[in-house]
């Protein structure tokens, strides 16, 4: 019998696996693309954030943690736990994730080849790199301006979408990090 995959949304950390979810996104990103667990909780309360955890059946899996904003979704993290790579836990999430939607994420420029293998996963499912230089900002003390490469879902943003997304992350998602009047993110 082949294995139920679910996304089940976090309301609070009491929620079952919320701890795994919690150390996989502590895991699986750099520091500076991870919020304080207060800013984290705070980003929970607000209804256009969506924190799910992806299950195998009855075992944790991963984690998608994703903003909606007007007809778009907006891809913060998507990780799936090491054990179970490999499996296409990623890939078929994703594809019932962006039926019928506009999605956006950003990843690393690939220019090592974890980035260009991310790359190529983003490619085959129907992402598309756009060709903003995208700044974003860490979450976190000491800040560093990143670069990152936008992808979006089914086709490339016009550079109105573009400047939306910039936007809507400079004063909506950057509300739950440690900067007080962010400038970032930028498009150039």
């Amino acid at each position: 019998m082949k294995e139920q995959l679910r996304r089940i949304p976090f309301r609070s950390p009491a929620d079952k696996g919320w701890e795994e979810a919690d150390t996989l996104y502590r895991a699986a990103f750099p520091a500076k693309e991870i919020r304080s667990a207060e800013d984290h909780l705070r980003a929970l309360q607000d209804p256009l954030y969506k924190a799910e955890g992806i299950w195998l059946d009855e075992r944790f899996a991963g984690l998608l943690y994703y903003w909606e904003f007007g007809d778009s979704r907006y891809i913060e993290h998507l990780a799936v736990d090491p054990a179970l790579r490999g499996r296409h836990i990623g890939s078929d999430v994703l594809a019932v994730f962006c039926r019928g939607k506009r999605v956006i994420l950003e990843i690393d420029p690939p220019e090592n080849p974890v980035a260009l293998r991310r790359l190529h996963f983003y490619e085959r499912l129907g992402f598309v790199s756009n060709p903003q230089l995208f700044l974003h900002p860490s979450f976190r003390k000491p800040f560093e301006t990143h670069r990152l490469v936008l992808m979006s879902y089914p086709s490339p943003l016009e550079h109105d979408e573009a400047r939306a997304f910039a936007d809507f992350v400079r004063e909506r998602v950057l509300r739950y990090s440690e900067h007080d009047a962010p400038e970032l993110p930028r498009l150039e």
